[in-house]
């Protein structure tokens, strides 16, 4: 990608969404540059190679029930609370919805699982990102479908200095998890309630993707996954990177988008 791409993708998300674009303007923006204060990461398979664990353990977990399920499915619905995914195969196979006790006892052999498997790693250029996104002054917020309590803990100690316990938001926060757009508005509100468009969106899965856009927000994905990318640019990402290494890498020229000297 280049400035060209990076570019075409701003005048697209202005032109999408005229509200936004009339509201920076009556603020005395420039429409050439989208004027961020802050940054929205997802986690599993942003901040953290952790993708392949939960694929492996939810596989496993539904297997174990009597669930038939593959592996594309689980990043496919990547972001959904438990609540959600779990009904989703309940009612496919056994016609109902999930319950209460039901996802407490799948996820807690979910958890159990997930756990019990080699920690996971960060992901490939993150740290690389968030020193470049830090130097630059963005506050960064971690939105999460996720409530996995070892990675919780982890992003402190693995990324020092860079998250605030109170600018997290995961799936014990929200009534609605991705793809609703709930998720990232609190987003925005942890931000120092923030407009969509002082914002952008770091996401990988399809789910997550749909969620920011529909929260407003200019989103950058990055296929960590096995997914074809077309299923993140379907979902309406703005751009689309093969990595976080490539966007750790192009954040130099990126900046100049987001208004950052």
């Amino acid at each position: 990608m280049n400035h060209e791409n990076y570019t075409a993708a701003l005048a697209h998300y202005w032109d999408t969404h005229p509200e936004w674009r009339d509201e920076a303007t009556a603020a005395g923006h420039s429409l050439d540059t989208l004027p961020v204060q802050a940054t929205l990461f997802d986690m599993d398979g942003v901040l953290f190679d952790s993708m392949p664990g939960h694929a492996k353990a939810w596989a496993q977990v539904c297997h174990e029930a009597g669930l038939d399920i593959s592996p594309e499915e689980i990043y496919l619905n990547e972001g959904r609370t438990a609540f959600s995914t779990l009904s989703l195969f309940t009612r496919r196979t056994w016609n109902r919805d999930t319950n209460a006790e039901e996802v407490e006892r799948f996820y807690a052999r979910k958890c159990e699982l997930f756990n019990s498997y080699p920690e996971a790693p960060q992901m490939p250029g993150a740290f690389h990102l968030l020193e470049q996104v830090v130097a630059d002054r963005l506050t960064t917020v971690v939105v999460t479908g996720s409530g996995q309590a070892s990675l919780l803990d982890r992003l402190m100690q693995n990324y020092p200095g860079v998250f605030d316990p109170a600018r997290i938001v995961s799936s014990r926060d929200v009534q609605h998890g991705k793809p609703h757009p709930e998720p990232y508005l609190m987003g925005l509100a942890k931000a120092g309630q923030l407009r969509p468009w002082q914002t952008f969106v770091v996401e990988n899965a399809p789910l997550g993707v749909r969620a920011a856009v529909a929260a407003g927000i200019f989103t950058i994905a990055v296929n960590t996954g096995p997914l074809n990318p077309k299923v993140l640019a379907d979902e309406g990402a703005a751009l689309v990177f093969p990595s976080m290494t490539a966007l750790a890498e192009a954040w130099s020229e990126l900046r100049s988008t987001f208004g950052l000297r």
